[in-house]
C-alpha cells in the first residue's frame, strides 16, 4: 500500500450537528495513524455551510475529541476565515474556462435529477447552464458556479485501505458545484483548496466520500495542487444498514460524557469495532502503545445495536 513515512494528515469535522460514533471511529483511527507514523496531524474546523451550522457544535466537537484524549498540532483552521483563498481558486478556474454560471433553482435541479440517466440509475445535473455564461450573468442574480467534468473520463487512485479504484467524475453527479450563490466555496473546492494550504499528505474519511474524491482530483489538476494520498474508511451503520444518524437514537458522544460514561469505554468500542482489540475500556495512549497498521482494519462496515449502547452505558 502507502509507504510508512506520512508528512501531514487531518481531523476536518463540519459544526452542523454533534460528533457521533461513527465520527469518533474515524478521528481515532486518524489520529492513531498520525502518531504511529510519526505524521504532524492538523485539525481545520469545516465550518462553511452556514445556514446547517448549529450553535456551539464547533466548540462541542473540540471539547469531545480532547475528551476521547486526542490531540493535533498547532491552532484550528477555520474554513469560513479562508474566503480570499477560495475566490482566488475559483478565479483561477474561470481564467482557465473550466467552470461555468449556473442559475438553475433548488426546484429546478431537483425536478432534472427526478430523472436519472437512462440505464444506470444515477441522477446527474443535465449542464442546463452550459453555454448560457452571458446570459446567465446579465440576469442580475448572483450564480453559482460549476466544474466542467468532462465527460467519459476516466481518473484512477491507490485507496490505502482499498486498493486501486477508478471511476468517471462526470458520472457522479455533472457538472458540479464548486461556489454557492451566495459567493462560498462549495465542499469540493473549499476542501482541495485548504487541504493544500495545510500541506496535508494523507487524508483519511469515510468511504461515502469516495465519489467526491474523483471530483475533487479533477480540482487538484486543475488548481495545479499537490494530490494527497486517501484511505477511505467502512462506515458505521445502524441496525437497518444505514449510515448512523440521528435516526438510529442518540448516539452523540456529548450524551455519553454527560451519562458519565468513561472515555476510555468508549475508545473502547471504537477499537473493537476496528479490529484493534476486544471490547473493552482503554485509553488512546494505550491503543497507540499497542501499535497501529491499516492492515488489522476490517473492510467492512460495523453495525451499531442496542447492545452496544448498553455495554457503553453500562460503564
Amino acid at each position: 500500500m502507502y509507504p510508512a513515512v506520512v508528512v501531514r494528515t487531518r481531523l476536518a469535522p463540519s459544526p452542523t450537528g454533534a460528533l457521533h460514533l461513527g465520527n469518533a471511529r474515524t478521528f481515532l483511527l486518524t489520529w492513531l495513524w498520525a502518531r504511529a507514523q510519526g505524521a504532524e496531524l492538523v485539525f481545520r474546523m469545516e465550518d462553511l455551510d452556514g445556514p446547517r451550522t448549529k450553535p456551539g457544535a464547533a466548540e462541542e466537537a473540540l471539547a469531545d475529541l480532547r475528551w476521547l484524549g486526542l490531540d493535533w498540532d498547532g491552532e484550528v483552521l477555520w474554513q469560513s476565515r479562508r474566503a480570499a483563498a477560495h475566490a482566488e481558486a475559483l478565479a483561477a478556474l474561470r481564467r482557465k474556462g473550466l467552470v461555468y454560471p449556473c442559475a438553475c433553482t433548488r426546484k429546478e435541479i431537483l425536478a432534472a435529477r427526478s430523472a436519472p440517466n437512462e440505464g444506470d440509475g444515477r441522477a446527474r445535473y443535465p449542464g442546463t447552464c452550459r453555454g448560457r455564461g452571458a446570459e446567465v450573468l446579465a440576469g442580475g442574480r448572483p450564480p453559482a458556479w460549476r466544474f466542467r467534468a468532462p465527460p467519459g473520463r476516466r481518473l484512477r487512485f491507490r485507496d490505502g485501505l482499498r486498493g486501486p479504484e477508478e471511476g468517471v467524475p462526470a458520472d457522479v453527479e455533472g457538472d458540479f458545484v464548486v461556489a454557492k450563490k451566495t459567493g462560498e466555496a462549495a465542499y469540493q473546492l473549499a476542501v482541495v483548496v485548504d487541504d493544500a494550504f495545510q500541506g496535508v499528505d494523507c487524508v483519511i474519511r469515510g468511504d461515502d466520500l469516495v465519489p467526491s474524491t474523483f471530483l475533487q482530483l479533477l480540482l487538484y489538476e486543475a488548481l495545479e495542487l499537490p494530490v494527497p494520498r486517501f484511505v477511505h474508511l467502512p462506515l458505521v451503520r445502524g441496525p437497518d444498514g444505514r449510515r448512523l444518524a440521528k435516526r438510529h437514537g442518540d448516539t452523540r458522544l456529548r450524551r455519553y460524557r454527560e451519562a458519565g460514561v468513561p472515555p476510555e469505554r468508549v475508545l473502547g468500542l471504537l477499537a473493537h469495532w476496528s479490529g484493534l482489540g476486544p471490547r473493552e475500556p482503554v485509553s488512546a495512549r494505550e491503543l497507540l502503545a499497542r501499535g497501529f497498521a491499516w492492515e488489522r482494519v476490517p473492510r467492512a462496515d460495523r453495525t451499531f445495536t442496542a447492545a452496544d449502547d448498553a455495554w457503553l452505558l453500562a460503564g
